[in-house]
């Protein structure tokens, strides 16, 4: 079975106070993330919908610490690693990621 794109869009991931930018998609069997700058160690990531147990609203901050944007979601995988992306429009994000 291939992989359906439902929705990609320019994300920030962010990890403390470290940011970088990439496309972020979501198709019918996984989520995600190519950064622009690789060099920065973030990404690529990957992500199996059926290893997702939670997503969330969340804030975008300023060094890690003072939030600037509350336009971000949290993914929660099964072995609790929680990772962080600014996106446009999260409530709608999170809507197709939980379907």
């Amino acid at each position: 079975m291939h992989a359906i794109t439902i929705k990609s869009t320019i994300a920030t991931i962010q990890q403390g106070a470290i940011k970088a930018d990439g496309k972020f998609w979501l198709t019918n069997t996984d989520i995600h993330f190519a950064p622009l700058n690789a060099q920065f160690g973030l990404g690529p990531y990957m992500f199996a919908r059926c290893e997702i147990v939670k997503v969330s609203k969340c804030s975008g901050k300023v060094s890690g610490i003072l939030p600037c944007t509350h336009d971000a979601i949290e993914i929660v995988l099964k072995d609790g690693n929680k990772y962080q992306f600014i996106v446009s429009n999260p409530i709608e994000w999170i809507k197709l990621i939980n379907q």
